[in-house]
């Protein structure tokens, strides 16, 4: 194959906002699939808060990415080449194929995809990752009860989206937490959300006094930082608080904690960090139900799809920092 293959690798770790210099666009041939290998075309890019904690060294749930190593990515391809019985020419598939047009693979963690059933892009958000990650901390970690109170912060966003229409259908009261008018419509118009607190212009702490009187009985945490505090201080007796995320303090260069911590011994709280990989083996099940309530119109799947080529990776995540997305942030980059 006489085609190149277009890559972002990670150049330097970022202190701060990452900026141009920690990138390195690398040109270099297509790589052919082995024996149990195949080659998937990369069609679309899963751009994720958690990419920025990616690029930091130190222990974490997942390593880091390493510098001149390809950008860890979740993807769908085509697979256009293949030595592997389990994928054939022409299947569309989804896996952590990184920032680059081509991949080649093993088939380990890779998952076939309909393009039929759903848009390709709503393989990374609702019927993804995305929408794994809501399902299960919401589900597992938050065990929402009928009539019970749940708060979502990063409410527009591709897993808070999620997370708020997961809590309607189970019969629960919903506050979304975002940034803007116009997020806050959205939560509330497209996906059903009870109310929504704006924390560019509104006191929350004062908005979930009048929302949530009798407390909030679920928060489920994408932002940190000051909107955690707030709602600390409403938490309900026995509340459970899913630390899914912290997108307001990724790029820090000052270690911060919750200043409220101890409204969770007040009202006999918990607190539990929330991470998709470790529901692995129940992911089928997750992508069976969402998928069912997708087909109901009981979920709404909203994809913020950039049309681009892997050089506009680096743009395209400042986008999440910069609070520009709308639902699931995705770089298409072929079709």
């Amino acid at each position: 194959m006489s085609r190149s293959n277009h890559q972002v690798r990670l150049a330097a770790r970022p202190v701060g906002e990452p900026r141009p210099t920690d990138w390195e666009h690398v040109e270099e041939p297509v790589g052919q699939p082995g024996d149990g290998e195949f080659l998937v075309q990369v069609l679309c890019l899963s751009i994720d808060p958690a990419m920025r904690g990616w690029m930091n060294a130190g222990r974490s749930y997942i390593r880091p990415v390493e510098i001149g190593e390809v950008m860890r990515a979740g993807a769908v391809g085509r697979v256009i080449a293949s030595r592997h019985s389990g994928f054939a020419v022409g299947d569309h598939v989804s896996g952590s194929f990184g920032v680059q047009e081509y991949c080649v693979s093993d088939g380990l963690g890779v998952t076939k995809v309909d393009p039929a059933a759903a848009p390709l892009p709503t393989y990374l958000g609702a019927l993804g990752m995305s929408g794994l990650t809501a399902y299960f901390g919401l589900i597992d970690i938050g065990r929402p009860e009928p009539g019970q109170t749940v708060v979502v912060s990063g409410a527009a966003g591709a897993v808070g989206s999620v997370v708020g229409q997961i809590a309607k259908i189970l019969g629960c009261r919903v506050i979304g937490i975002a940034g803007g008018e116009a997020k806050c419509r959205m939560v509330v118009d497209e996906f059903g959300f009870d109310a929504a607190i704006d924390y560019r212009s509104e006191d929350i702490r004062k908005a979930l006094r009048e929302y949530a009187p009798d407390g909030v009985d679920v928060y489920f945490d994408n932002v940190g930082g000051d909107v955690l505090d707030a709602v600390l201080l409403r938490l309900a007796r026995g509340a459970r608080v899913i630390v899914c995320g912290a997108i307001s303090q990724y790029n820090s260069t000052e270690p911060q904690g919750p200043a409220n911590y101890l409204s969770l011994l007040v009202n006999r709280a918990t607190m539990t960090g929330m991470v998709v990989f470790d529901y692995a083996d129940r992911y089928a099940e997750g992508i069976a139900q969402m998928a069912a309530w997708r087909e109901q119109g009981r979920l709404t799947s909203l994809e913020d799809v950039v049309t681009g080529g892997v050089a506009d990776f680096p743009d395209t995540l400042m986008r999440l920092f910069r609070g520009e997305n709308h639902g699931k942030l995705v770089l298409k980059i072929a079709d």
